[in-house]
């Protein structure tokens, strides 16, 4: 009987906190206020029939619907690692050869690196968790709050097996159609204009008050997995379309290839295509497309 009451305060203290957030942040509350006022007097009733029971966070005792950001910091269950670089096409040679002197069968994935901020976000039975900043690879700062403001992130998963854990990594954006406007309206406010977009991506998503972050257009693109549990796939490209099948948001802007020749006219493409993108990019991304030869070569 106790386990059952702890789980229906539990509960309720979170579906009212959900509420709160949808109509003190974004503006859009989903229920009636008679609802939610319902929703309430049973948390009120329970935490005064069970007081021993009463979460610490409960909502009852916050002041009105203020919430924060507190940046407090988080390990990564999977470390975030960072991507090597290659600056011209000798190297990028020397990093084919390699691969390629192993013996292994392989396709390339290509994909256009957004010039963002890095993002983890953890889902736990299909719903979002906890979303960290990339910080030093292994700790990150916890910007729950400001993510579940951007409305391409799903707070929770759609679909069936799912995943009962899993970090996905992705890149927070500001649209170029949108930053200068926001550089305008930060100029008539006599504040500072942002630098470049990925600047304003990361001083929008780090505002200890979320409804901050909610005023501006920010995105995300998805484009790996970390720690999972659950499921497995032979190929990036297969990870690729279970997020997208999830509902996460991945990038239009990838393809398989098999030559190093497709690889090349993939760069040059975007070399003369970048300035029709919706947002900054910071070069190319190359993936060996198979996980085991990713891992045989030691690049997963």
């Amino acid at each position: 009987m106790s386990a059952e009451i702890r789980h229906q305060i539990q509960e309720l203290c979170e579906e009212i906190g959900d509420h709160q957030f949808k109509y003190y942040v974004l503006d859009a509350p989903t229920i009636t206020d008679a609802a939610f006022d319902k929703l309430w007097n049973q948390l009120l009733e329970l935490e005064k029939k069970y007081p021993q029971y009463k979460l610490e966070s409960s909502p009852t005792l916050q002041v009105g619907g203020g919430f924060s950001t507190s940046f407090t910091q988080h390990d990564h269950i999977e470390k975030m690692m960072s991507l090597d670089n290659v600056f011209d096409s000798e190297e990028l040679d020397t990093w084919f050869d390699r691969i390629e002197k192993s013996g292994s069968k392989n396709t390339w994935l290509c994909e256009v690196k957004v010039d963002g901020l890095a993002i983890n976000l953890l889902y736990e039975e299909g719903r979002l968790t906890r979303a960290l900043t990339r910080g030093n690879g292994t700790t990150g700062e916890d910007v729950t709050l400001n993510i579940k403001t951007i409305k391409s992130v799903p707070l929770e998963l759609k679909g069936k097996n799912l995943p009962s854990l899993l970090e996905v990594r992705g890149e927070v954006f500001f649209p170029l159609q949108s930053f200068d406007e926001l550089n305008d309206s930060l100029e008539e406010a006599g504040k500072p204009r942002f630098a470049n977009p990925r600047n304003a991506a990361a001083g929008s998503l780090r505002q200890k008050d979320p409804k901050i972050t909610a005023s501006r257009p920010l995105d995300v693109v998805v484009h790996g997995i970390g720690a999972a549990t659950g499921i497995s796939f032979e190929k990036q490209s297969d990870a690729y379309e279970l997020l997208k099948s999830w509902g996460l948001p991945t990038s239009k802007r990838y393809k398989v290839v098999a030559t190093r020749k497709e690889v090349l006219d993939f760069i040059k493409g975007y070399e003369k295509d970048r300035h029709n993108v919706e947002h900054e990019i910071d070069g190319v991304v190359i993936k060996v497309n198979e996980i085991s030869v990713q891992n045989t070569l030691g690049l997963g």
